[in-house]
């Protein structure tokens, strides 16, 4: 190709990058590899940031947290096959968890792999990916890449958001198109996130229910954060003082420390709540799927949910109001100057009492200067670094107790900055976000993980060293899955399939790619490193060394894993230490 050939034709890498950056996406994390990889070299030369992970399931995941922080998606790149395929459980828990994110995979040659004959890492991988994501689509002409990334960034980011794949298969690399055609076909989309107002008729009946509650409830879910609604849920709930239950990553929508917060005395408000409003909040595993336990058996429900699939997939909704967040609690708190309404005194004063009793309660678990350490006196002390700090700290927490402890002892005062597992329940997604926070915000980052949670991805601490991120890692270790005491029924001198290794140091992992290592074995050393490390701005880790019989198997979910029994003994007798027994607290 001559030279004046090269000012006048782009192809499709360039052409790619260009329609991305159009529609204001800058970030990208993958992996590299065939038929990929000089689209990456080729995007980041044109001013896009790559982001280098060391699995795709993590790139998936570090784009999806982006998406979660920013409103918009960023970008993940596969290679094909078995890369493509290692990003598909993070594809689908950004569907799940309503985070947009655009996953491109590079695949085979199309003819070859329709056939079936033999490919390279053949793989319809178009296919595979619809059941994972909102949508599926496949780039067969580099005329229509404006297109396909204006239709992935419109379906990601619309309704309740999600993960788009896009198939780029190797001859589709290798076209090429006029650059003034390129120009003439580039185009974004006009409003990717339309508002979407509920009718008034259903603000009507919700407040009409709303009103004949005598203990009203709202909780509040992650959709909340994700549309962005607190200030007009604060004000909502200023002007009602209804009580509210925060989801997880909904914590800091309303500070957790506001005085209408239900965190700290769950079981009671939702045992107790006659109407209960959901925000941005689904009945699903873990709401009880709204009957049974822990709810009243009389409980009425008003949902607000952009997706109308969403009404009455559970249970009976009495009162469906399908919009935005934001609409629907902007006409709420018009209805409300209209004829305004307040939760009864009795009400707050049962919530308040309860929660401040159950506060007193684990108060001293937190403070306690127990060693070895249990989770509660180890996630006290961090909590006293991240309360100094919380202004400017982005929390990504993952494990089993180290996830549902860390949730109830460390407290949100500002929305979007707790980053977990969410609705699906994946662990291994923890370093991932942690890295998107860091690149998203260029806030400083807190991970908070079990030593099991990180074995599934801690290899990403090697990027956070080699881009420099200001992330904080933070593994508290107490030798196994749930917890390091459990025994081998058989006799073969194995470890129990729960036992990881308690005398692990962690933290010289990051040691070996430059970062700083610290081991903690008391609160007072907890704190103090986490607070350097912090403080320190760069790639760090905390080895905080618990008991090993600190924790409870399962977590809070023990209804869910089944005790069958093991001979003459039942499975859940099988530890050699009770936690109550062992922690002697």
């Amino acid at each position: 190709m001559t030279e004046e050939q090269n000012q006048t034709i782009t192809d499709t890498p360039h052409y790619l990058a260009k329609a991305l950056m159009a529609n204001g996406i800058r970030d990208m994390y993958g992996v590299v590899g065939i038929p990929v990889t000089d689209f990456a070299r080729i995007a980041q030369g044109m001013g896009m940031r790559y982001i280098g992970m060391r699995h795709e399931a993590d790139a998936v995941n570090a784009a999806a947290a982006e998406g979660f922080l920013n409103a918009r998606p960023a970008v993940a790149l596969t290679v094909s096959a078995p890369g493509f395929l290692n990003g598909l459980p993070a594809l689908l828990e950004a569907t799940v968890n309503g985070f947009p994110v655009i996953m491109i995979g590079g695949s085979s040659t199309r003819h070859i792999v329709d056939l079936n004959e033999g490919e390279y890492e053949g793989l319809d991988q178009m296919g595979y990916a619809k059941p994972f994501c909102k949508a599926s689509l496949r780039i067969d002409r580099i005329e229509d890449i404006p297109l396909a990334v204006a239709r992935a960034v419109h379906i990601a980011s619309c309704g309740r958001p999600g993960a788009v794949y896009l198939d780029l298969p190797d001859d589709t690399v290798a076209q090429m198109l006029s650059k003034d055609a390129a120009k003439a076909n580039l185009w974004t989309p006009a409003d990717p996130q339309p508002s979407m107002p509920p009718s008034r008729a259903s603000v009507d009946a919700a407040m009409a229910l709303l009103r004949q509650a005598k203990h009203p409830l709202m909780v509040i879910g992650k959709g909340a954060a994700i549309a962005r609604a607190e200030k007009e849920i604060r004000e909502f709930i200023g002007k009602t003082d209804i009580p509210f239950q925060p989801m997880s990553m909904a914590k800091g929508v309303v500070p957790d420390d506001d005085p209408h917060s239900t965190a700290s005395c769950r079981s009671l408000a939702l045992g107790n709540a006659d109407v209960v409003l959901l925000v941005g909040a689904r009945l699903n595993w873990m709401l009880s799927f709204g009957q049974g336990k822990p709810w009243n058996s009389q409980v009425r429900f008003i949902q607000i949910d952009i997706d109308p699939e969403e009404i009455d997939n559970a249970r009976k909704i009495d009162v469906p109001m399908v919009g935005d967040i934001r609409s629907a609690m902007m006409m709420l708190n018009g209805a409300l100057e209209e004829r305004p309404f307040t939760a009864s005194e009795e009400w707050l004063g049962l919530i308040r009492k309860a929660g401040a009793a159950n506060k007193a309660k684990f108060a001293a678990k937190e403070r306690s200067e127990q060693v070895p350490m249990s989770h509660f006196n180890a996630l006290g002390a961090i909590a006293k670094v991240y309360d100094r700090h919380h202004e400017d700290l982005i929390l990504a927490n993952e494990g089993a107790n180290s996830l549902d402890d860390c949730r109830n002892i460390i407290a949100m005062r500002e929305p979007r900055r707790r980053l977990d597992c969410g609705t699906w329940g994946v662990m291994g997604c923890g370093t991932g976000y942690a890295i998107g926070a860091a690149v998203a915000t260029g806030r400083k980052v807190l991970y908070i993980g079990g030593d099991s949670a990180f074995g599934f991805d801690g290899m990403e601490v090697e990027t956070a060293c080699r881009y420099r991120l200001p992330i904080t890692f933070v593994v508290l270790n107490n030798g196994g899955i749930y917890r390091g005491d459990f025994e081998n029924l058989g006799t073969d001198g194995d470890p129990s399939p729960l036992t990881l290794t308690y005398e692990a140091h962690y933290e010289t992992m990051i040691e070996a790619f430059g970062g700083e290592g610290y081991y903690a074995t008391t609160p007072e050393e907890t704190e103090a490193m986490v607070e350097r490390a912090v403080m320190s701005g760069r790639p760090s880790f905390v080895h905080v060394q618990l008991a090993k019989y600190a924790g409870r198997e399962s977590g809070n979910i023990g209804s869910l894993n089944p005790k069958p029994v093991v001979g003459a003994l039942a499975a859940s007798e099988v530890t050699a230490h009770d936690y109550a027994q062992g922690a002697r607290m």
